[in-house]
């Protein structure tokens, strides 16, 4: 009985001799002679690193806040309301005179930008300035006392 070759069989036959052979042909001329190792590249200096310290003193976003607000700043003597609702700024102005400001109002030049739950922010030109709510040395809020009768 003769057998008729296909050309599927041909192909396949074909396949399988390149997948047998494929390996021995990637084989190293040399079969027991061990990789040479590639060199090692000098390490790359880094340079000196600065001290940890510094990296803790620069502001996280942006430029940092003075300490202490200019001595022309109005005071803040309080905020009322709710914030970004109606929140009121309770300043007391170079006068002496207390006034209430709300975002977007001036006094003595300042001009009252936000307001946040311990602080108030004030403008004048390029010029940003923090002023905090004031605080008693013994860490509770500045609140009139009251005198029993």
């Amino acid at each position: 009985m003769a057998m008729k070759l296909r050309p599927e069989g041909i192909l396949l036959a074909v396949a399988g001799a390149l997948a047998i052979a494929m390996p021995v042909l990637l084989l190293p001329g040399e079969a027991g002679r061990a990789p040479r190792a590639a060199p090692v590249p000098a390490p790359i200096g880094a340079g000196t690193m600065p001290a940890l310290a510094r990296v803790y003193e620069r502001p996280l976003f942006g430029a940092a806040e003075p300490a202490e607000a200019p001595a022309d700043a109005p005071r803040l003597v309080g905020i009322v309301g709710r914030l970004n609702v109606d929140a009121v700024a309770l300043v007391k102005a170079s006068d002496g005179a207390t006034r209430t400001l709300g975002i977007g109002e001036s006094v003595d030049g300042w001009s009252l930008a936000s307001l946040a739950i311990d602080a108030a922010f004030f403008t004048r030109g390029s010029e940003r300035v923090r002023v905090p709510l004031p605080i008693e040395p013994g860490g509770g809020d500045a609140a009139p006392s009251e005198t029993g009768p």
